[in-house]
């Protein structure tokens, strides 16, 4: 598989013309890959692209994957941050999302990254599922704040369809999740942690100043990026494109000397659509500015007018030609980019 991955890269080499400032190892937990794989996929991105001395260099982890003996290899390649999936500090609560890790380790991961020279480090959270009561959730925030990470992301519990949860609420062996509770302790969340003085950057991260995640940031602010690997996707500013998420398909693809993707056409509307549901999300919010000359005066017309549907409502703050959301429009923040969206 490494061998593919750095073959698709090679074979993109056009397709950044810019120093590269961020990289972002994800899709999974890539730490499980050992040093020399992980150190010839770096050779073969410093080969192919220019990247930045300072680039953002992040890789996803789980808490039982960064032992003593990892990060001492991890400390031998260039990445120097780690998004680590927490989830929770409690052991039911690990086992009832089927996570590998207890919650002693996911205490001692962070701090031993800490020892070993890892500061910049991201830790996801989940809320809103049935086992977590407000008292548990609000320990699992303080417990985040007090191991001095400069970045936290957190997410509410969704159910996908066609998943083991879905099928266990759809047969009354699980609670279903409860949308009230996802709200209050969204609420919670936000109030703790800015209180902490970290700063709700988008919806879903808190930073502290000057720690916002870069390569997130460029996502949400329509940066150009390529994706690499299976199931991977990348932006161009014009289209999208999409790997196959089997991995036998994306290798022979490869070896076929054909780059293995599914491109997606945007159209004007699909990229206006995109823009207001990234940058509504961001504290930096939608420009109006932008929306006239991106995609034009009807564009910029109509945005206006759908914003009327919002006068009434403490859901939006108007400053200049910058909107962005109040913090109770921050829990309506999907209903309200679909009410600015042109169809």
């Amino acid at each position: 598989m490494v061998d593919a991955i750095c073959k698709e890269i090679k074979m993109k080499k056009d397709r950044i013309t810019s120093q590269v400032g961020s990289i972002y190892l994800g899709g999974g937990t890539p730490s499980i890959l050992s040093q020399a794989a992980l150190q010839k996929i770096f050779d073969t991105i410093n080969h192919t692209f220019s990247v930045d001395a300072n680039a953002e260099i992040t890789i996803e982890t789980n808490p039982d994957d960064l032992t003593s003996q990892k990060l001492k290899e991890l400390k031998q390649l260039p990445v120097n941050r780690f998004s680590v999936g927490i989830q929770s500090f409690y052991d039911e609560d690990l086992i009832w999302m089927n996570r590998a890790h207890q919650a002693r380790e996911a205490e001692d991961c962070i701090r031993r990254s800490q020892d070993a020279g890892f500061e910049n480090l991201t830790l996801d959270l989940i809320y809103g599922y049935p086992l977590l009561t407000d008292q548990k959730w609000l320990s699992n925030i303080q417990k985040a704040i007090e191991l001095e990470v400069p970045h936290i992301s957190a997410y509410a519990l969704t159910v996908e369809p066609r998943t083991a949860l879905a099928h266990a609420i759809k047969n009354k062996k699980q609670i279903p999740v409860n949308d009230n509770q996802s709200a209050a302790q969204f609420v919670i969340l936000m109030e703790k942690l800015v209180e902490a003085g970290f700063e709700h950057y988008e919806i879903s991260n808190f930073a502290k100043p000057k720690h916002y995640a870069v390569h997130n940031t460029n996502y949400w602010k329509g940066v150009d990026y390529i994706g690499i690997g299976p199931s991977a996707h990348g932006f161009n500013g014009q289209n999208r494109y999409m790997n196959p998420a089997n991995n036998a398909l994306y290798i022979e693809t490869l070896e076929q000397n054909k780059l293995p993707e599914i491109v997606e056409e945007l159209s004007l509307n699909d990229r206006f659509n995109e823009y207001i549901m990234t940058s509504l999300r961001t504290m930096w919010g939608t420009d109006l500015q932008k929306i006239n000359t991106d995609f034009g005066k009807d564009f910029l017309e109509e945005t206006k007018y759908n914003l009327k549907n919002f006068e009434d409502k403490d859901w939006l703050i108007m400053d200049g030609d910058k909107i962005r959301l109040s913090q109770n429009g921050k829990l309506f923040a999907d209903h309200i980019a679909s009410e600015l969206f042109v169809v």
